[in-house]
């Protein structure tokens, strides 16, 4: 008997595999020209192509997701914590926040090349400005929304205020930090594209600009597949700690 664990990842794994062969029968049956749009097959077949150095592009790429969203989780975390010890520090700061966040996040990157130059720090710095925004506003929240019984069994306890971050505002607010931690990884792929686009010398999203001009979109494509990959799996790596911690900390507390 299959788990429903096992059964969702096996509907999920169908419908894909469902598509890519709907994909490549549309293609083949139609005669769509390959600079439109490729079969799935033509696709991952550039894969044994050495000049799209593949692995050296994907690492770049993967590095500067990683570093923006690592980065803006730290900084994001940080900062509700600091904004919930600090109601006067909130007030101050979170509004600058805001407005810090309304600007377009394209337009800081030739600022960030100027300031920075050429290479990956750019990168990381636009996709953290993107992704640390979501994961500051839910954690903060989930900070804030503690119930008020529990709040005055700790006072009548006489418990320290890290007491009471460590015993009840912090395992509460995990759910939503991780919520914020699944944006911001979505937000993280997106932010190092955007660096990339607006000027990189290596990386997918650079590849993606080099066979532009010689319309050879199955590699285009298939450097977008491989950053849904990258998306997927930074996803899914948060979705594992998320049921490491949250889990196990309602387990600990049942």
């Amino acid at each position: 008997m299959f788990t429903d664990g096992a059964r969702s990842f096996a509907i999920i794994l169908i419908v894909h595999l469902a598509v890519i062969v709907l994909w490549q029968i549309t293609v083949d049956l139609f005669q769509v020209p390959k600079f439109i749009l490729p079969s799935p097959l033509a696709t991952v077949a550039t894969l044994g192509s050495a000049k799209y150095a593949w692995l050296s592009n994907l690492w770049v790429t993967a590095a500067e997701i990683l570093g923006g969203f690592c980065l803006g989780a730290f900084v994001g975390v940080a900062l509700a914590v600091l904004f919930t010890w600090s109601p006067l520090v909130s007030l101050v700061l979170l509004p600058l926040f805001v407005t810090l966040n309304m600007i377009p996040k394209v337009a800081l990157g030739p600022l960030f090349i100027v300031w920075f130059s050429y290479g990956i720090w750019p990168n990381i710095l636009i996709a953290f400005s993107i992704c640390f925004f979501p994961i500051l506003l839910t954690t903060a929240r989930g900070l804030s929304e503690v119930e008020p019984d529990l709040l005055d069994l700790v006072k009548s306890l006489r418990g320290s205020r890290w007491t009471l971050f460590r015993k009840i505002q912090l395992p509460g607010s995990l759910p939503y930090v991780f919520s914020g931690m699944k944006v911001g990884a979505i937000l993280a792929v997106a932010g190092a594209i955007v660096g990339e686009f607006i000027a990189s010398e290596r990386g997918l999203g650079y590849l993606m600009i080099q066979v532009q001009s010689s319309l050879d979109t199955p590699a285009m494509v298939m450097a977008v597949v491989l950053l849904t990959l990258l998306g997927v799996s930074l996803y899914g790596l948060v979705l594992a700690l998320e049921r490491l911690f949250v889990v196990r900390d309602v387990r600990l507390q049942t």
